[in-house]
């Protein structure tokens, strides 16, 4: 059996999650967490194979703390299950390490399927992924600015959206509040605006938040 770990804020999740895979030949789900602190201690008590994760997780504040997790436990596959935008997450997910991405939107049928290849070794991303970025390959220049995005740019950019202070995002990643600064200024020269309304405007013009 794979054992699976489904790590996520939503209750009706955990319970349609269990509910589905209940009686399932192949998957069992041996343990759910709902805050990011306890995925480190359900994995140093339990044997997990494949851990089911939301990037909005409570308590993730950023995509290195998933890289940190795949280091200390590599024998664990972990695969992203968000609602987040596929287009700009997805990629960045796979860089991280993780081994599929599954949507939300999705029937709880794919991601059993993507659960039992991931198992396997196979890295998942979903068929909407795949043709969006061949999609965004043949794009000008300027439509495929945002794809020079770093995960931590991309982190910074959400929490800008979102209101957070330069002050407030760098409490919450752990950064030197000048850093935040410049991964601001970067933002901007990259995005190709000049303040912080029309950065915001245009990331969710190109669905990056």
């Amino acid at each position: 059996m794979i054992k699976v770990c489904i790590a996520n804020n939503h209750p009706v999740v955990h319970f349609g999650v269990k509910s589905y895979f209940k009686d399932h030949d192949d998957i069992s789900i041996v343990a759910n967490v709902g805050n990011f602190l306890m995925v480190r201690d359900i994995l140093l008590t339990k044997e997990i194979d494949v851990l089911i994760l939301d990037l909005e997780l409570e308590g993730l504040a950023s995509i290195f703390d998933v890289k940190n997790i795949l280091k200390n436990f590599p024998k664990t596959k972990i695969i992203v299950f968000s609602n987040l935008s596929e287009q700009i997450y997805a990629p960045n997910a796979i860089k991280a390490g993780v081994s599929g991405y599954v949507s939300q939107k999705e029937k709880l049928e794919t991601l059993g399927q993507a659960i039992v290849k991931v198992n396997e070794g196979k890295i998942i991303i979903d068929e909407t992924v795949k043709k969006n970025l061949a999609l965004i390959a043949k794009q000008n220049k300027n439509e495929r600015l945002y794809r020079k995005l770093s995960n931590r740019e991309v982190e910074v950019l959400r929490y800008l959206s979102d209101g957070k202070r330069n002050k407030e995002i760098s409490k919450i990643l752990g950064l030197n509040e000048k850093t935040i600064s410049t991964y601001k200024l970067k933002l901007l020269q990259k995005m190709n605006v000049t303040n912080l309304i029309d950065l915001v405007n245009k990331a969710k013009t190109l669905e990056i938040i």
